[in-house]
């Protein structure tokens, strides 16, 4: 076969350093990202500071994620479990508790709301029922969570590159047909006038701490990461990496706030629940990009539910094997993977079966509240307390 082989076909062809920057990718990118509806809830809707805010956002969530990499890779702490045990101190007996309980707040969450969006993208698409959509959701999350962190990255590669290959379908064409709605959006959200979701001022106050929510919530995801880093053989692959992540993820914030706001006055917008959709209806192509639309927000639920359920088993069956030798490890390792992920992939199938979307929604509000006391006020201690040097 060819050199130039896909790096779709070849997984080996993909650096690690990507690798790892797709997982961080995949994990922000989920199904509220891929409808439009989270960059309108947390950008659009504060006004024209939408343009320039996501350089804030995603330079935070590179920020941190980078930290919390560095960190894991000089101390050896491949869990999150086993990080905050270390990053925490004498205060972990505290600190690290409420950090478990945010992670599973946030699969009860984030995971679970993956699934729905799922299921319900599944359901709207083919006309099968709403709990059979997420069963097949379930058993693909728990087919690629079950081989362990390596397949899990390499799913993240693969999704990333069809995520981002789907977002310029979808984007560039609509940005190009509807660029005069585009520049009047913005000419009317500097007059002071809000789009017809908002309910906001459009001062830059409300928009900044919007911004920083958004960024908080996404940082307590770092958790996720730490297990990636195990194959890492030199910081600078994790310097290569954290660059990366900015890159990707500013440039499909960027891209979806360009072309949403083509739509952020047009009325059925008022009663929409995939802003993206409304976007494609209004531009060019409704035919073609409504599926890829479909598409994208399905592969966006699917990644940032592996990544989370990933983490969670990673960390549990570390805690089972820590006192066990290398070669009783080996011996039972897939087995104990498959119960924990059969476990966790269950329960975010189970909270989904309840439709808890508005919940969800306000859960991301708080999972930003709780960031802030677990991740990102401790990385900022320990960065001052140690001046750097620990990382």
């Amino acid at each position: 076969m060819s050199k130039k082989r896909s790096l779709l076909v070849d997984k080996s062809k993909m650096p690690l350093t990507m690798g790892i920057a797709f997982v961080a990718f995949t994990t922000q990118f989920g199904g509220g990202f891929a409808s439009g509806a989270q960059i309108y809830q947390y950008f659009i809707n504060y006004g024209v500071w939408c343009l320039v805010l996501p350089i804030l956002t995603q330079g935070l969530y590179s920020l941190f994620y980078w930290y919390g990499m560095r960190y894991a890779y000089k101390h050896k702490t491949f869990d999150y479990r086993s990080f905050s045990d270390s990053l925490y101190g004498k205060t972990r007996f505290v600190m690290s508790n409420l950090n478990e309980i945010c992670y599973l707040v946030m699969i009860g969450t984030a995971s679970a709301a993956a699934f729905a969006t799922g299921g319900s993208t599944l359901e709207t698409l083919f006309g099968i029922p709403y709990w059979l959509c997420t069963l097949v959701v379930a058993a693909f999350i728990f087919f690629v969570a079950l081989f362990g962190t390596n397949v899990v990255r390499r799913c993240a590669s693969t999704l990333s590159v069809l995520i981002i290959i789907g977002l310029v379908l979808v984007l560039v064409p609509n940005i190009i047909a509807q660029w005069d709605s585009i520049t009047a959006s913005v000419s009317t959200m500097s007059s002071g006038e809000m789009t017809v979701l908002s309910h906001e001022s459009g001062a830059f106050g409300p928009a900044l701490w919007s911004a920083i929510l958004y960024a908080l919530f996404q940082i307590s995801a770092v958790n996720v990461m730490y297990h990636h880093v195990e194959p890492v053989t030199d910081v600078k692959q994790i310097n290569r990496a954290a660059i990366w992540m900015f890159v990707w993820n500013f440039f499909a914030m960027e891209l979806s706030i360009l072309g949403l706001l083509a739509v952020a006055y047009v009325a059925e917008l008022a009663t929409a629940s995939v802003p993206m959709l409304v976007l494609v209806q209004n531009g060019v192509g409704a035919g073609v990009l409504t599926p890829i639309i479909s598409l994208l927000i399905i592969l966006g639920a699917i990644s940032t539910a592996v990544n989370m359920i990933s983490g969670i088993v990673t960390r549990c069956v570390n805690a089972v094997e820590r006192r066990m030798g290398t070669e009783k490890k080996k011996q039972g390792h897939l087995a104990r993977n498959a119960v924990f992920t059969l476990l966790f992939t269950f329960l975010s199938f189970a909270i989904a079966q309840f439709g808890l979307m508005a919940v969800v929604s306000k859960g991301y509000s708080y999972l930003g509240y709780v960031a802030l006391l677990t991740q990102f006020i401790p990385f900022i201690v320990h960065f001052i307390g140690t001046r750097g040097k620990d990382i």
